[in-house]
């Protein structure tokens, strides 16, 4: 990552008034130029559309500035000379690895049920191969220039929670081989060649739905997209936290034992009727178990394909076992940050992020299905006593300050789901007599803690920043949600700890894109050719939300705090 000096960086971004349908604030543009460096991030440039309407196509757009936001305490002049970083990581998250050819899968409910179908999905690996190949191409955080102490993979590594998804996931980050195609080797059989108008087809004339909506053909595309590729792997120890996408069947329905013979099966549902894809749409949002039933049942326009053991679903256990195994262990640590203790179904641990701080991921998917998470009472108790032993203050629940002799440490915490994505409150089968909390009740016992300074987590797909204040100055913290890397934006971040020596903490965020160009040919179905394709099919997507992308709050910004620790960590 090559520098710039502050006076060019602030006339490029000062020239920029409107940023992807945002006004650019003033304070913006004057603190954009207070970076180290900008090359590979959002601060530099971002895929942006060239026209206004139709399918279109995306090119090199100027970068994001800086917004400071003080919503939890001011900063003061010159800190950026006295500021010293305290840690730096890159945050992935839904990821979505994704089997497009199971039997598993229900792409006939899209209309209904976002994340069924998309037409990019064939190409869910090669784009996380080239996010890998991003973050590896930074030296460090922009702001504070500290090399990354690590990355965190905040869930929803797989998309239908299959063996064959994990193993391709496991070594997209740690590096090798990976052929992302299952039944029958190097023969494509899912919906995108079966000549039915719902879904993309790109490899035909015929028309369908996408290609009213200015979809073209591209031949070969699907031979293209299956074939091996390989992965660099992160160059840097990456953690992982446990998602709903990688416990059920799209995110929504248990793995119930009427389901196993669909995954490895022969026989493939490509088209229903209208009434029942909304039928199911609906059952995935209320009702699981009567979901799965309907599964089960279902007839329709279906297509004999090639069974293939690989894509058997997996347990929490199995998947923390998969992260132990040596053969998986990449750039490190061993397991990933799990442990053998995390083997049942309790895949929450707690992990040195740098000196001083700690980092804790928490498991917040629910095993009775749907797409919502909460906590179980064990592990809330749990995260209480792991709060309390990093902090010689804290608040007790009737707001009583109590203070106490243990090490203070800065406190991030990891999680699949958001505070506003928590309110799944269903028996949870591996822990039917605990009962479960939802995200205020997590939000009120973090509010207890002045040590926590932010939770970053994921599964909304959107970005999304938000401020948490308490009831006095020190209580509040920042929640950071980042959008997938499935649909678009397709983004990560860099998170950056800093020390102001003022009494206050800064919290910059700096999304990332994926390494691959921005233009596509229909003549480059390469590696490299294809990864520019999965972001432009994915902005594309006809079922997308391009609203994701979010404010220029939710972008690249300093986010301030009281330093629980005083005026130096």
């Amino acid at each position: 990552m090559s520098g710039i000096s502050r006076r060019r960086f602030l006339a490029a971004t000062a020239a920029v008034g409107v940023v992807a349908g945002f006004s650019t604030p003033a304070s913006a543009r004057t603190t954009a130029a207070r970076a180290m460096a900008i090359d590979g991030t959002t601060l530099q440039s971002v895929a942006a559309p060239i026209g206004a309407a139709g399918y279109r196509k995306l090119t090199d757009g100027p970068g994001w500035p800086l917004v400071v936001r003080t919503d939890l305490a001011a900063g003061s002049p010159g800190r950026d000379d006295r500021r010293r970083p305290v840690t730096s990581f890159v945050q992935l998250t839904d990821l979505h690895v994704c089997d497009a050819q199971s039997p598993m899968r229900f792409e006939y409910a899209y209309p209904y049920f976002g994340g069924a179908f998309r037409p990019h999905e064939t190409l869910s690996a090669l784009g996380a191969a080239s996010l890998v190949e991003r973050v590896n191409s930074l030296s460090g955080g922009p702001f504070t220039g500290r090399r990354f102490d690590f990355v965190m993979n905040t869930g929803d590594s797989t998309d239908n929670n299959e063996v064959i998804e994990l193993d391709w996931y496991l070594d997209i980050l740690n590096g090798g081989t990976v052929t992302p195609d299952s039944g029958a080797p190097g023969r494509y059989e899912g919906v995108q060649n079966s000549g039915l108008s719902l879904y993309w087809n790109p490899e035909s004339a015929g028309p369908d739905k996408f290609k009213q909506a200015g979809f073209g053909q591209l031949p070969g595309f699907l031979s293209a997209a299956i074939r091996s590729f390989h992965s660099p792997g992160l160059s840097v120890p990456w953690f992982a936290t446990f998602g709903n996408h990688d416990d059920s069947v799209v995110g929504a329905v248990p793995d119930l034992p009427v389901l196993l013979a669909i995954y490895t099966g022969a026989v493939k549902v490509q088209g229903v009727s209208d009434a029942t894809a909304q039928k199911l749409a609906s059952k995935m949002r209320t009702n699981p178990n009567e979901a799965a039933d309907l599964l089960a049942s279902l007839t329709g326009i279906v297509r004999i394909v090639t069974p293939d053991l690989r894509r058997r679903p997996f347990t929490a256990g199995q998947f923390v076992r998969a992260h132990l195994d040596p053969a998986n262990t990449g750039p490190g640590p061993v397991g990933h940050g799990f442990s053998t203790a995390n083997l049942g179904n309790d895949v929450y641990y707690a992990f040195p992020m740098a000196a001083g701080v700690t980092g804790i991921s928490l498991d917040t998917t629910n095993r009775a299905g749907l797409s919502d998470g909460s906590l179980n009472a064990g592990q809330l108790h749990w995260l209480e006593n792991v709060l309390k032993s990093k902090s010689s203050r804290y608040y007790d629940t009737d707001g009583t300050l109590v203070r106490q002799q243990v090490t203070d440490e800065l406190l991030v915490l990891f999680s699949h789901h958001t505070s506003t994505t928590m309110g799944n409150l269903l028996p949870d089968p591996t822990h039917l007599l605990e009962r479960r909390y939802d995200g205020p009740a997590l939000v009120a016992l973090l509010q207890r803690f002045p040590n926590v300074v932010a939770w970053v987590n994921g599964h909304t797909h959107r970005n999304a920043i938000t401020a948490h204040p308490g009831s006095t100055p020190d209580r509040g913290f920042w929640e950071i949600n980042t959008a997938s890397h499935v649909d678009y934006p397709q983004h990560a971040r860099i998170v950056e700890l800093a020390d102001n020596a003022d009494g206050t903490l800064s919290v910059f965020t700096t999304l990332i894109e994926s390494a691959a160009g921005y233009s596509t040919s229909a003549n480059d179905l390469s590696q490299a050719g294809l990864a520019s394709w999965y972001r432009e099919l994915a902005f594309n997507d006809i079922s997308g939300d391009l609203s994701r992308v979010g404010s220029a709050n939710d972008h690249n910004t300093e986010l301030l705090l009281p330093n629980p620790l005083g005026s130096a960590v």
